[in-house]
């Protein structure tokens, strides 16, 4: 019986970036458990005429394992997704998921007002809002008659 499956050429680049990483995660420490080392989530980021939102996929991370700073004019995520207790005896046949600290930097326009920046976290997303400076925000010019 032949079976077809549809290709789906991003999962099987993140596949292989994953497996790449795994491999020289390992070469690089070898005291690390299988599956543990550094990983980097996903982040969306969209202007809005008033706001930046950035949008990053960290399920698994609890909040308090999560810290945002604003350095320089760059915004900085680092955090950690621990891996969950091995059980003695227990074989691994396929670990593909990601475990962790990571950081994911940003450089930021200095259109933005940072000491507004606000921070949500629900569902393994954490949204960061980061509010445009009044003089950045765009404005209509009203023409007077003559």
């Amino acid at each position: 019986m032949l079976t077809v499956s549809r290709w789906e050429p991003f999962r099987d680049m993140l596949t292989f970036q994953h497996r790449l990483h795994h491999l020289l995660g390992a070469a690089t420490n070898a005291y690390a458990p299988e599956g543990v080392g550094s990983w980097a989530p996903p982040v969306d980021i969209v202007e809005e005429p008033e706001r930046l939102v950035f949008r990053a996929e960290i399920p698994g991370v609890s909040k308090d394992d999560i810290d945002i700073k604003v350095e320089h004019g760059t915004l900085i995520l680092r955090g950690e997704k621990k891996q969950e207790r091995e059980i003695e005896g227990e074989t691994s046949h396929r670990v593909e998921r990601f475990y962790g600290a990571f950081t994911r930097s940003f450089a930021l326009p200095a259109t933005i007002d940072a000491d507004k920046i606000q921070a949500r976290y629900k569902d393994g997303v954490l949204e960061l809002v980061l509010p445009k400076a009044e003089a950045a925000k765009p404005r209509k010019i009203t023409i007077v008659a003559a």
